[in-house]
């Protein structure tokens, strides 16, 4: 797997409309608004934010490169350099050539297709790039937009996880997706690889 120079160089791509970009430190002030808006992040099991706690957030992201834990981006409108949004690969198995996607975009950008354009670059990086096998997801069974984005990608729907995620008080299941890379297009017409 190509994993060394992936944590050490992650690479930068653009689509029709964005730029995606490996995340940087000054990114703190953009993902204050995703990770402190309650409707982005109850979609994934998390309270709300503080400013402290984006800012430390935003430094174990970034720190998260050098102990090979994670690979995250934000992606911005191409001619803007404010985060409107992020994706990254995390639960690596190397040894299995796997690895979980997550993801999250400001509420004003929803049903535009942006996040979709967003992940279609990273999805072929992951597989021509990084040497995945497998990429996994696994959304919270009542966020119906997400589980409809992954189908729309091409994962397949392969279980849930019960009452998996305890979050305000109670406990929410979790739906499993996986894409393999025979399943994925060789080419992504609306991506340019810069790796």
């Amino acid at each position: 797997m190509k994993l060394d120079r992936a944590f050490t160089h992650p690479p930068t791509f653009f689509t029709d409309r964005l730029r995606v970009r490996p995340i940087e430190l000054a990114d703190a002030e953009a993902l204050f608004e995703l990770k402190s808006d309650r409707k982005v992040t109850e979609r994934y099991g998390q309270k709300p934010r503080t400013w402290e706690e984006t800012q430390a957030w935003v430094r174990d992201r970034v720190a998260d490169r050098n102990r090979r834990g994670s690979i995250f981006w934000v992606f911005t409108f191409r001619d803007d350099s404010m985060a409107i949004g992020s994706c990254c690969y995390w639960n690596f198995e190397p040894s299995f050539r796997t690895a979980e996607i997550g993801y999250e975009l400001l509420p004003a950008h929803w049903r535009t297709g942006i996040m979709s354009e967003a992940l279609s670059p990273v999805i072929s990086y992951g597989f021509a790039g990084l040497g995945l096998h497998r990429i996994e997801a696994a959304p919270l069974t009542e966020n119906i937009p997400s589980r409809k984005l992954l189908l729309k990608l091409g994962f397949k729907y392969e279980g849930r996880l019960r009452q998996r995620v305890f979050f305000r008080e109670r406990y929410l299941d979790q739906s499993y997706y996986g894409l393999l890379r025979e399943d994925w297009p060789k080419q992504v017409a609306s991506s340019r690889r810069t790796y």
